[in-house]
């Protein structure tokens, strides 16, 4: 076991209320107005199914107060025997307040404000991450600032900006924003959930659970791993560290071979690169993953045991909260010591400054 565990992945649950309170009553027009058609939008398509799948398959640990109150959740964090949680909201606020006619800083501000209360009753255990809306750089740059005056240790961004109709992380227009991020050493985490570029496949999908689209959710994560790999904007941000949360392992040395040998042996030239693409995995590049007992035992080697951060993904149906202790002995039966410290603590030290 390691010296304590860290969940690189659980969640809160914050209410509209609570953002609205903190922000300016001059905005709330503009803000119920962009939540309104956020909501109108989350009744179709890819979001209409990954709501109902939820729903569907509620864990006891939706109940547990510690989903809204920090205070409790220390307390089901200690039941669980995990020492620190990097904590995500379950609303994704930038994918409505960009949509604001007015006041969209403001709003960014009120958000994250309600997560830094939460993380308050022990900021050293629970470790928000602050959403940076990327509708406006300034404002996002800004923000980061904010975020780190506050002590704040971890950034959330969207893992496809394509669905707020905004451009790929390789262009140009995120140069500034990513040059500051770097320079405060924050990490920038990157959730899988809802994919509306999904909404097609949902469509055509024929089976009444969309059993042939929600298994892709976390497999088009490879899009985003080319974006930032093979168009060079890594190269271009060496310290850059970025985690993709809740992709799961197995998938990923397959990707990491056949990024490589298309260099290697099919003739594809990357002109931005100086090393092979997935050296740049490697180097900046993290995932989460729950209960994947046969890709730690035949693949972390393959992926990267230094790449690899344990979570809980508490409440969500496939939480292993209040059984990570048994969940981790069997899971990690066969790994060396110094490798399981490294996924359960260790890593997840470095990458946020734990």
């Amino acid at each position: 076991m390691a010296s304590r565990l860290i969940s690189a992945d659980s969640h809160v649950s914050i209410s509209q209320d609570q953002i609205r309170a903190k922000l300016e009553p001059r905005y709330h027009d503009a803000y119920n107005d962009a939540v309104q058609a956020f909501t109108d939008r989350m009744t179709k398509g890819a979001a209409r199914v990954n709501t109902e799948g939820m729903l569907r398959n509620v864990h006891a640990a939706f109940h547990q107060p510690g989903y809204s109150d920090g205070t409790e959740r220390l307390r089901e964090m200690d039941t669980d025997g995990v020492a620190v949680e990097v904590v995500y909201s379950e609303v994704s606020a930038f994918r409505y307040i960009g949509d604001m006619r007015e006041g969209v800083g403001a709003a960014t501000r009120a958000f994250n404000n309600v997560l830094h209360e939460y993380a308050a009753a022990d900021p050293s255990r629970l470790s928000v991450s602050y959403q940076i809306p990327i509708v406006d750089i300034d404002e996002a740059i800004a923000e980061v600032h904010r975020v780190v005056g506050l002590g704040g240790k971890s950034l959330q961004m969207p893992v496809f900006p394509t669905e707020m109709k905004l451009p790929d992380y390789y262009d140009e227009r995120y140069t500034p924003l990513f040059s500051a991020i770097e320079e405060t050493g924050l990490p920038i985490c990157c959730h899988i959930g809802l994919n509306t570029n999904l909404d097609d496949l949902t469509r055509r999908d024929p089976t009444p659970q969309k059993g042939v689209m929600v298994p892709m959710t976390a497999l088009t994560t490879a899009e985003a791993f080319g974006m930032w790999i093979v168009t060079g904007r890594l190269a271009r941000h060496p310290k850059l560290k970025l985690v993709f949360v809740e992709p799961g392992l197995g998938w990923i040395p397959w990707y990491l071979h056949t990024i490589d040998d298309l260099v290697q042996r099919q003739g594809y030239r990357f002109d931005a690169l100086d090393e092979l693409p997935s050296a740049y995995f490697r180097r900046n590049m993290h995932v989460t993953f729950i209960d994947e007992p046969e890709a730690l035992r035949l693949l972390r080697h393959s992926i990267g045991v230094e790449n690899i951060l344990w979570s809980t993904d508490f409440p969500h149906p496939v939480t292993s909260w209040p059984d990570s202790q048994s969940l981790i002995q069997r899971s990690f039966a066969d790994l060396p010591e110094a490798e399981r410290d490294l996924i359960l603590c260790g890593n997840a030290e470095r990458v946020w400054s734990l």
